[in-house]
């Protein structure tokens, strides 16, 4: 596997059997639900620099949530692809650490606005 293919995996459709269409759906709303995050994150970064200039740290603020939008938004597409060929392939879902460093990167962006 290449690097390239280790970043942005090809697609998934290519390899096993058609799924049931109701798993694939599942995977696609769990992929927008994910995009969904990331520009509520980006849309909370933007905003934070935009309208708190009067506070100490917003840029960093800002610059943080930024960071963990694009994290997100970056991992979402790579977590559906790689759960589309678990199913084709009936091999078992792959664990993702997505939840744990949105969860964690947006606790230390929360205790760093507190802060402010």
């Amino acid at each position: 596997m290449t690097l390239r293919d280790r970043i942005i995996p090809p697609d998934p459709r290519a390899v096993g059997d058609e799924p049931d269409y109701r798993f694939t759906l599942a995977n696609e709303r769990t992929f927008l639900a994910w995009i969904r995050t990331a520009l509520a994150l980006a849309a909370g970064g933007l905003a934070s620099v935009g309208l708190l200039d009067e506070f100490a740290g917003v840029d960093l603020l800002g610059l943080g949530l930024l960071a963990i939008a694009f994290l997100t938004a970056a991992s979402a597409s790579r977590r559906w692809a790689r759960a589309e060929r678990s199913m084709r392939v009936n091999a078992p879902l792959p664990s993702s650490r997505l939840p744990m460093l949105v969860a964690i990167g947006t606790a230390i962006v929360g205790r760093a606005a507190a802060g402010i």
